[in-house]
């Protein structure tokens, strides 16, 4: 396996008014990354299924950030500097997010299944020289995080994951109150092209709406971030998206099916959003006590996006965990 890295260098409760951002606009906009996460310096690192966008700094213990879905690094722009205090901060987009690379999703979507995503961390964690590291991991993140804990049992000493039920949980307990509100795990794995074709018609509009449904602490997304999530929310992008849930639905939950037995080894802290739907919907500690051996956490009085929502407290609990 040969590895290679190479240096470069308020939404409320209703939509934002904000002017369309133009398909074309692709390339890393190096102003407000500086702005949102400065100091970090920025690599893309190739690993044995993408390239993955990559930023680091500080010094200390290794910590690795996983976004999730819409988003990218950029939803740590609030809590990242503030580690990078204590921790060597290591920020990725996942595969098909971001400014990381989106290859083909293959058979049964196999190409973004949580365990082909986590051995993206795992080996851009080694090329960083980092063979042993913290980790917490939001949203779609926290499911590759689940996957590399259990794929990679040594590579992590503490994890946190942030609002997120197990996906099998989920999906095992599923209501009309959970399908309602969580739509997008089912509308987002129907087959190509329906959900990229809908969706396409009017990115602006999906990924407000799907942000401003899940925020509940208006004013917490910052304008210049929302522009970089779009900006990186391109026809390519969310046909990776839509990969990625077909195999969490799939692919994702057969690998889950093959080891029940296998269990989270070291310490998991889990905190969740008090008015977000994983909060309001199960007993979030006791379905990762069915996964893992020892698990705290609590919940935060924000929504789902806890990294923006509820900085200030994500930093002091993540600081005193893995400190």
């Amino acid at each position: 396996m040969s590895l290679a890295a190479t240096t470069t260098g308020a939404i409320g409760s209703t939509l934002l008014d904000l002017p369309a951002l133009a398909e074309e606009k692709t390339t890393v906009s190096t102003d407000q990354i500086e702005t949102l996460l400065p100091g970090f310096r920025r690599s893309r690192i190739r690993t044995s299924g993408a390239e993955i966008n990559t930023f680091v700094k500080g010094e200390g213990a290794p910590l690795l950030l996983l976004h999730g879905h819409p988003q990218t690094v950029v939803c740590w722009h609030k809590v990242a500097p503030k580690l990078a205090e204590r921790f060597t901060v290591v920020l990725t987009d996942l595969r098909g997010y971001g400014d990381s690379s989106k290859p083909d999703g293959g058979k049964d979507s196999v190409n973004y299944s949580k365990r082909e995503m986590a051995r993206d961390q795992v080996e851009v964690m080694h090329s960083l020289g980092f063979d042993h590291f913290y980790a917490t991991g939001h949203d779609r993140g926290g499911r590759v995080l689940h996957r590399l804990l259990l794929d990679h049992p040594a590579a992590v000493t503490r994890a946190a994951l942030l609002d997120i039920a197990p996906t099998a949980t989920m999906y095992a307990k599923v209501t009309k109150d959970f399908a309602m509100r969580y739509m997008w795990w089912f509308f987002l794995s129907q087959p190509a092209p329906l959900p990229e074709t809908l969706i396409g018609n009017n990115l602006d509009f999906y990924l407000q709406a799907h942000i401003n449904k899940q925020n509940k602490t208006p004013g917490a997304i910052d304008p210049v971030a929302f522009e970089e999530y779009r900006r990186c929310y391109t026809r390519e992008t969310l046909h990776a998206v839509c990969e990625d849930y077909r195999a969490s639905a799939g692919i994702d939950l057969m690998h889950d099916a093959a080891d029940p037995a296998k269990r989270i080894g070291c310490p998991l802290l889990v905190l969740w959003g008090e008015k977000g739907v994983v909060g309001s919907t199960y007993d979030v500690r006791e379905t990762w006590r069915e996964k893992a051996t020892d698990v705290r956490g609590e919940s935060l009085p924000c929504g789902h996006y806890l990294p923006e929502e509820a900085p200030a407290l994500v930093v002091d609990k993540l600081s005193d965990f893995f400190t």
